[in-house]
Order: C-alpha cells, then structure tokens, then sequence
C-alpha cells in the first residue's frame, strides 16, 4: 500500500509540475472583464458614483489589474510585451462606441426588447458581445491565454462560444444566443444578425490547418436563422443574403441569395426511412 501511495504521490507530484499554471488568472480574468465592462456601462458597475474622479478611479483600477494578469503569466510567456495594458486602455473608447451600436442593434431588431437599458441589462447576446470584443482586443495586442479565459467564462454564461480571434463588424445581433459557435478565422461584416443555434464552423478539423482559414466570411447585412450551420474557409455568404433555420451550407453564395431547406408535407414510405435532407438556394 505504501508503495502504491508513494507511486501515485509520484506520478501527480510530476504531472502538477509540468502544468505548473497559476491558478489566479483563471479566477482573476472574470473579475477583470467585470471592471471593464463596469467601467464602460454603469448596468454592470457594482456602485454607482457619476463623478469624474469615480471614473478615473476605475480607469485606474482596470488598468492596474490588467498589469498585475500580464505580471502573473510573465514567467510562462515572457515575450508579453509590457505597453499591451496601455494600449488596451486607448483602445476603450472605440470599444465603447462599437458596444452601444452593438446594444442599439439588438434593440432595434428584438421587438420584445422594450430597450437599449434592457438589452444590456438582460440579453446574453449582448454579454457574449461584450466579452468577445474585449478579448479580441487584447488577443488583436497580443496577450496571450487570457482572451480564451474571457471567452470560455461568456461561454459558461451566455452558451454562445465565440473565439476572440474571429473578426466581427459593428451591429453586431446576436438572438437569443444558445448553442452559437463562431470559430477562430471567421470574417462577419457589418449589420449581421444570428439566431440560437448557429454555427460558424470549419469544414475539416486537423492540426495542419491551425494557420489557414477555416472559417466562412459572412458579408454585410447577412441574417442566419436558428440551428443553421455555414461551414469552410472559402464558403462567403453574400451581402445582403438570408440562410434559413436549420440550412447547411458549405459553399458560397452570390449576394441577395436565400437559403432555405425544402419544406413539404408528403407521406413516409412503408418502411419508415426518411429520405436525404434536400436544400436549395
């Protein structure tokens, strides 16, 4: 028994350090999009002070806990270059003004909203936004680990997993969210809306296409319905086009288009087999 203990004492002993993570990132970067985003919409702030020096004592505190993750994760990425927070500090206004039209499109598109205090309040879409384009910011400065971090806690929250390296236009809509996936390479243009259940995938999944696009592009004003699935680096939905819910696309389409999955009501054969799903565009 002794020898089994000290066997497995052994083993984890070797394994915890070979992963010798610190675990304050994982708790510390939820807590850091929270100062964000209560920094840039008082919905979110745990008080509320509207003076000049709450403001800039929130600043403060943001960019400070922004150094303190980049200090935590130095010793396992040593080329994380020290002017990111700073950079990332300049970068907040324009983030700002991207999350208002962001809200305001949601708001203009969800006849239930009754609004834009609503919407930021209440909608997991609009959070899994957030999220996204504060992790996009810093993995676009190039902090490494924690956009995932950011992602992977609007994942946990809201159901919509979006990897901060995807490449989102303003208004962005997402309704409803559950279930939505937007992977690493995709290109989504402005006035976009998506609906629960969408995915934005890759149509092979292997470790040799890591640097290639592998995500479709959705140009301007494109609108994607529930459970739809558009997959491939190459595969470009058209400005201005409708993929309807529960269509699967692996191929372009020119702008305009509608996609739809063929609706018809006809009997089941006599042995109970279905026939091949059929679209058409």
């Amino acid at each position: 028994m002794e020898d089994t203990n000290a066997r497995l004492v052994a083993a984890l002993l070797e394994a915890r350090q070979r992963h010798c993570f610190p675990p304050d990132v994982r708790r510390a970067a939820p807590e850091f999009v929270g100062q964000v985003l209560g920094l840039l919409f008082p919905h979110f702030a745990e008080r509320l002070e509207c003076t000049a020096a709450a403001v800039r004592r929130d600043v403060t505190t943001v960019e400070a806990s922004l150094h303190r993750l980049r200090e935590t994760l130095a010793p396992l990425y040593p080329d994380i270059n020290a002017s990111i927070p700073t950079r990332f500090m300049e970068r907040l206004p324009e983030l700002y003004d991207w999350l208002r039209q962001d809200s305001q499109a949601i708001f203009e598109a969800d006849p239930a909203a009754r609004s834009v205090d609503e919407v930021i309040l209440t909608y997991p879409g609009f959070l899994a936004i957030a999220i996204f384009r504060v992790a996009n910011a810093l993995h676009t400065l190039g902090f490494p680990l924690l956009p995932r971090l950011l992602t992977e806690h609007a994942h946990q929250r809201t159901g919509v997993d979006i990897h901060p390296g995807a490449t989102i236009g303003r208004r962005f809509v997402i309704d409803h969210g559950t279930g939505v996936v937007i992977g690493e390479t995709t290109l989504i243009g402005n006035n976009v809306t998506v609906y629960q259940g969408v995915t934005l995938g890759a149509l092979m999944v292997e470790k040799a296409l890591a640097d290639k696009k592998r995500h479709p592009t959705l140009e301007d004003d494109v609108v994607v319905y529930a459970n739809a699935t558009i997959l491939g680096g190459e595969t470009v939905v058209g400005r201005g086009s409708i993929v309807a819910g529960n269509a699967w696309l692996t191929q372009s389409i020119p702008q305009n288009s509608v996609v739809t999955r063929r609706s018809e009501i006809r009997p089941r054969g006599a042995d109970g087999a279905m026939d091949a799903i059929e679209f058409h565009i």
